[in-house]
Parts: C-alpha cells; sequence; structure tokens
C-alpha cells in the first residue's frame, strides 16, 4: 500500500506564518468587527430611528470643483445659506459652495495653522479646527468678509492626546445640546464631546467641559477618523473614514447602526471614492462628500414605499 508522504516541517512552518500575517491585517483593517457587524444586521430589525446609510446612492459622483487645486478638508452644510462650506490646508481658505459643487465665495485665513475642519453653529457663525496646535477657533462671517485673522477670533486649545499630524479632523455640533463633537484622526482613534465653546452668553463665566469615552472609540470598527456630521432629527453621529472608505452612523451610546460604504460596486458607485475628508448633510437629508484634493459627491435617499 502506498504510504502518504508527511508534510515538510517548512511548509506547516510557512502555512502558519501566513495565517498570523493574514489574522494580523484583518485586525489592522478592523475586518473582523466589521464583518460581525454585517452579519448581526442581516437578522436584525432597522432601527426605526436609524438613518439608514445603506440605502443611500450617488446621484453626483467624483465632480471636479472647479477653479480649485488646494485639498479641500472637511464639510459643513449652512440652514441659513442653503450652502456648504469647506475648508482648504494649503494657502488656507474658507470656501463657499453651492449645493451641487460650486464655488461660490472664497475667504482667506491667516493664521489658522494647518485648518481641517470647519462646522457651522448659528447664522453666520462657524468653528474652525487647527489640527497641528488642536485649536478650536470661533469665526463669524459677514457678507462683505473677504478674510479673516485667528488673532481676532475666539479660541481655545485642548491640548489632549498629541500626536503630531494625527490631531483634530472632524466636527459637529449639536445645536440643542450645545455640544461640539471633535474626532481626533488616530493614535488614538477618539471623538471628544466639548461643552461650552463656542461661549455664547457674556453675562455667563466661561467654562469648558471634555468628555471622551476610549474605550467605546476602540471598538468603531475603521482605521480613522476624517470627518463628522450630526442629525438633528435622530440624535445620532455620523462618522466618516477616509482609509476604511466607510460612513458609520453611531446611535446615542456609541454603537454603531448603519454604514455606507465608499467602494467601487457599492452605493452606486462607478470608482472608489479616493479620500473622502469631509461630510455633511443637508436639510432634506441629502448627504453630501468631498475628497482630496477636489471632488464633490452627492448621495441620496431613494423614495420609500
Amino acid at each position: 500500500m502506498r504510504r502518504f508522504a508527511r508534510p515538510k516541517p517548512l511548509i506547516l512552518i510557512l502555512s502558519a506564518i501566513a495565517l498570523i500575517v493574514l489574522v494580523a491585517i484583518g485586525q489592522y483593517l478592523r475586518l473582523f468587527e466589521r464583518a460581525w457587524f454585517n452579519l448581526n444586521t442581516l437578522w436584525q430589525p432597522m432601527d426605526t430611528q436609524s438613518i439608514g446609510l445603506d440605502q443611500y446612492q450617488v446621484v453626483l459622483e467624483g465632480q471636479v470643483i472647479k477653479g480649485l487645486d488646494a485639498d479641500v478638508s472637511a464639510l459643513t452644510f449652512d440652514p441659513v445659506r442653503k450652502s456648504l462650506f469647506t475648508v482648504t490646508n494649503k494657502n488656507a481658505e474658507l470656501i463657499e459652495l453651492s449645493l451641487d459643487g460650486r464655488i461660490l465665495r472664497r475667504v482667506a485665513l491667516i493664521g489658522f495653522g494647518d485648518a481641517e475642519a470647519v462646522e457651522f453653529i448659528s447664522a453666520d457663525t462657524y468653528v474652525i479646527a487647527d489640527e497641528s496646535q488642536q485649536r478650536l477657533i470661533k469665526i463669524h462671517l459677514e457678507q462683505g468678509t473677504t478674510f479673516l485673522d485667528a488673532v481676532d477670533a475666539e479660541q481655545m486649545t485642548l491640548g489632549v492626546h498629541a500626536s503630531g499630524n494625527k490631531g483634530f479632523e472632524g466636527l459637529a455640533y449639536d445645536s440643542v445640546g450645545k455640544r461640539l463633537f471633535v474626532a481626533k484622526e488616530r493614535d488614538p482613534m477618539l471623538i471628544y464631546e466639548v461643552h461650552g465653546f463656542p461661549h455664547f452668553n457674556p453675562e455667563k463665566s466661561y467654562a469648558v467641559h471634555v468628555i471622551n469615552n476610549p474605550k467605546r472609540d476602540a471598538g468603531l470598527f475603521v482605521r480613522d477618523l476624517s470627518s463628522l456630521q450630526y442629525d438633528e432629527r435622530s440624535g445620532h453621529l455620523m462618522a466618516l473614514s477616509d482609509e476604511s472608505r466607510l460612513v458609520l452612523e453611531l446611535d446615542v451610546d456609541g454603537r454603531p447602526l448603519s454604514t455606507m460604504s465608499l467602494s467601487k460596486g457599492r452605493q452606486g458607485l462607478q470608482k472608489n471614492v479616493p479620500q473622502a475628508e469631509g461630510i455633511a448633510m443637508g436639510d432634506d437629508g441629502t448627504v453630501y462628500l468631498v475628497s482630496e484634493p477636489n471632488l464633490f459627491y452627492v448621495f441620496k435617499k431613494p423614495p420609500q414605499p
């Protein structure tokens, strides 16, 4: 009878090494947590309060923002002007965009460092985040404003978990709870909740309270955070990850409820979104997104039967 040859020890060793490498890559990319979430959503009913990001489809894909060569970073919707605002961190500017991605206005930013995020707070009032110095800078934008100087603005420095160029990448604001959410990109990846900034009532004392939950944020199955968006209707937070090409919907406890993929073949996309840097939601639920260096996207949720 013919006897089977025993596997050589070298083959076993190489197979074990390959398995370890695959597991390590899967852990690094957070593939196991993402797969477990996708599996759970198959048999669990959708939360009635969920935004339902998985149902969104692209309606405007990768349109070049004409006249803009610098890298766009972040995006916010202005419900008063019915327009969008983004910032550039090279030759820093605050740029107003129409809802179809056309430049409406450019405002030079002086002394804002590495501007990486902008968020609408109230009429004519915004907050800009300086990534390198971890500053939050409140600005007032009037119709005739052509430049803004950080020296003249109210600002604060958090100075927490400083890690070079992996600082503040996203902002979102809850106008009811007066909470400013601040995303730290990674190393570690965190979402701070800031109370007391920006300051609205000069008659009251200036007190800032910062909350974070590292254990909760460590459970997010994305590799980085690029931008945030707070949905006033559901009370949920949307978190954009460039490296994972994913948008997460988080409930009030920080648990993922739904996702929107930014990869080719998903959500109707013909190509991958190359480097998603900013996300915003309009008052009708439309999702707007910008990708470096100057690409513009629009996603809409199909009408429900």
